[in-house]
């Protein structure tokens, strides 16, 4: 049977969906097709961070349907979680899973077969789950970096953010465990792992000894031989004078921070129940970018929380400014059901929201710029991806620090340290100006490097 996948949201929900995969790519039974396809079976694994979100989410669902409607489409994930009968009435829905039970995919897709509406639903109550599900794959399908979810949940309580009840308390994945997934990674032969989590820097706080983000990279780095560790999103009071020191003296940790910052507003942030200033903020960075010259450092932005007066957003604007942050990722404030921000009337209108986006968009993307342009006519180490770039049909990379780079995939086939194995191979390229907003340059070879 043909079975289709399609994922939005974080990189957890990207693990997520590798786990499911991998259960399936052992069985005969099961053909893995791209979701554009016509399959027998279609996976959605939602996202409910933001209304944007859930509306994605019935917008997958309901193409699936008219793809094929003899299809099974089963949707997981947190949308699912948390409103799994909205999404049960979904003419064509035929089964709805909640985040843990989809590490049991394959027993519901054998099991389940009754199509009516009071048997569809498996979704459990997360807050009693205190042990984070660990399938162990070693396949990350169509990518060169392989994620690896060590943390699950969240113990914050931010008044804005449903996450806690899509997935459930904060609890660790056992350190021996996690640094066995990156060495079969490393053996499959992906040259970079990312770390993530819903609450990373929160790691290790659950477990008997409690341990810690930065002992667990230090972990894999001495008993694996993977060449590149990347971190996901951390909290600003959770990135330790320990862990910059460490992404600063190791060569094989990517000089890249994502650190949410929400509104650069003290008032903001306290109704946000956000456990920082934005003078911590702000010498956080500044410590970083001392520590690590070339760190990438990237933000996430909320616009248009209830009570953002224009003196609130000038406040977050004015700050950002003044930030030596790299990209940023904005995202306009929308009511979540059950948090405790749901039933604050809300201010802002929509067509503010909108404004005061594309204004820290625009900010972003200056900023972005300018970054990017101290890169040219430097040598830079980047590790090429599988698929080409969608707009210029160029092979795309990263460098550690996050920077796109395109390239002329026929200069680098073939080469030493170019894309082998199927899992992509780190070159190094001369930048020399920009494509599309990405960093583009000359591969070099032999004496050259």
């Amino acid at each position: 049977m043909r079975i289709a996948f399609s994922t939005l949201g974080c990189k957890v929900n990207q693990y997520d969906t590798a786990a499911i995969q991998s259960s399936i790519s052992g069985s005969r039974d099961y053909t893995i097709v791209p979701f554009d396809d016509e399959a027998d079976i279609y996976v959605v694994n939602t996202c409910t961070v933001t209304g944007k979100g859930d509306v994605e989410s019935r917008r997958l669902i309901r193409r699936a349907i008219r793809r094929n409607n003899k299809a099974r489409v089963i949707v997981t994930g947190c949308y699912a979680q948390t409103r799994p009968e909205e999404i049960a009435k979904v003419e064509g829905v035929s089964m709805v899973l909640g985040n843990e039970e989809k590490y049991a995919f394959m027993d519901y897709l054998k099991n389940y077969e009754d199509d009516s509406n009071d048997h569809k639903i498996f979704v459990g109550d997360i807050s009693h789950t205190l042990m984070i599900s660990r399938p162990g794959f070693t396949e990350f399908p169509a990518r060169t970096r392989a994620f690896v979810k060590v943390q699950d949940g969240c113990d914050s309580r931010c008044s804005y953010c449903i996450v806690p009840f899509a997935r459930g308390e904060s609890r660790s994945l056992n350190p021996d465990d996690a640094v066995r997934q990156v060495r079969s990674l490393d053996q499959s032969g992906y040259k970079e792992i990312v770390l993530c989590g819903v609450h990373l820097g929160g790691y290790g706080r659950d477990l008997a000894p409690k341990a810690s983000l930065s002992s667990l990279i230090e972990r894999m780095l001495t008993e694996t031989d993977i060449q590149r560790v990347r971190l996901s999103s951390i909290e600003p009071r959770e990135i330790t004078d320990k862990l910059i020191d460490l992404v600063a003296s190791e060569e094989r940790i990517c000089k890249h921070f994502h650190i949410p910052l929400q509104s650069g507003d003290e008032d903001i942030l306290l109704k946000m129940n956000r456990n920082y200033t934005p003078e911590f903020f702000g010498d956080l960075i500044l410590k970083i970018r001392g520590r690590i010259e070339d760190a990438g450092i990237g933000c996430d932005v909320m616009v248009g929380y209830p009570g953002e007066e224009d003196h609130h957003f000038r406040n977050t604007h004015s700050f950002i400014g003044r930030l030596p942050v790299t990209y940023l990722h904005v995202f306009a404030y929308s009511p979540r059901h059950g948090t405790a921000a749901y039933d604050v009337r809300e201010t802002v209108k929509g067509d503010v929201k909108r404004k005061r986006s594309d204004a820290i968009r625009g900010l972003g993307e200056r900023k972005n710029r300018e970054f990017k342009n101290r890169y040219i006519g430097k040598v830079v180490d980047v590790l090429i991806e599988e698929e080409e770039d969608e707009m210029t049909g160029l092979l795309k990379g990263y460098t550690g620090n996050y920077l796109k780079v395109l390239v002329n995939p026929t200069l680098i086939k073939g080469e030493k340290g170019g894309v082998s194995g199927g899992k992509g191979g780190f070159i190094k390229v001369q930048l020399s100006g920009m494509v599309n907003d990405s960093l583009s340059g000359r591969v070099l070879r032999g004496r050259e490097e």
